[in-house]
């Protein structure tokens, strides 16, 4: 079989296995923490989770692609996987587009600019436009097979998991990691943002006196693949608490016990 996503979509037991990862960590130990007494899952916790649920590790760092898949035919070979985490599936259902946050390499972007004589975008929006998204190409193309590395970046993508706070639920999206070329676009300048907008609305949008971020929205119709919506599992009573402490006592319950009675 192949690896997930490459030829094929996920399977159904796959994202069970993705869902049951997220729902533990309600327990306390997930990044998002509404309620003292539980969490849950924050961007990290899905980059772990995707990586449990499919095989594959997660880089824990700024590296081009949060998770690889090794691919079966060359287990040298992996597919780059770069998960991003919004609360904004209520937009997705409004608007049909997603939201992904590329990049907010607001220094790499700036710099990249500057070095092609670009000092303010409002001059020439659609060279910008173009320069920005040349260098986000140029970073996956960089650990590429054809450039010495050990990514497909052929087969590689953004998946994209969405989810609303009031309801509780997620949904997935898969979406190229190529971004639109740019001479598709139509480039402006709306306030302090630079925007580039298919034949309906805005496709892409940069921030860059503001935090640098370089947002993408792409069509909820053009995904490679989407889930139906979920929610986690609610987890089982426990009489040893949330989180860290249960997991220790778990773990450790003698030396646990020691501890208490020093």
């Amino acid at each position: 079989m192949n690896a997930m996503f490459t030829g094929r979509i996920p399977t159904n037991g796959e994202i069970e296995k993705l869902r049951l990862s997220l729902s533990t960590f309600q327990d306390g130990t997930g990044q998002l923490a509404p309620k003292p007494d539980n969490s849950l899952p924050g961007w990290r916790d899905f980059e772990r989770s995707v990586a449990l649920a499919f095989n594959g590790v997660a880089q824990e760092s700024k590296a081009v692609f949060d998770v690889l898949i090794p691919t079966p035919q060359n287990p040298r070979i992996d597919i780059g996987i770069s998960c991003k985490m919004r609360e904004m599936l209520r937009t997705v259902e409004r608007t049909g587009r997603v939201t992904v946050e590329v990049s907010n390499s607001a220094g790499k972007f700036w710099n990249g600019l500057r070095s092609n004589n670009i000092d303010d975008y409002n001059a020439n929006p659609a060279v910008a436009g173009k320069i920005l998204l040349d260098l986000v190409e140029s970073w996956h193309n960089e650990i590429g097979l054809e450039q010495g590395g050990s990514v497909e970046i052929s087969q590689s993508f953004y998946l994209i998991l969405q989810w609303d706070k009031a309801t509780g639920r997620y949904r997935l999206f898969q979406f190229p990691i190529q971004l639109p070329v740019p001479e598709t676009l139509s480039w402006d300048v709306r306030g302090r943002r630079l925007v580039g907008c298919d034949n309906e609305d805005v496709m892409i949008e940069w921030y860059g006196y503001s935090g640098g971020q370089l947002k993408y929205y792409p069509l909820v119709d053009k995904a490679i693949w989407a889930s139906e919506g979920f929610k986690l599992e609610p987890l089982p009573k426990s009489d040893l608490g949330y989180g860290l402490r249960q997991r220790v006592i778990e773990y450790f319950p003698d030396l646990w016990q020691k501890a208490r009675e020093m």
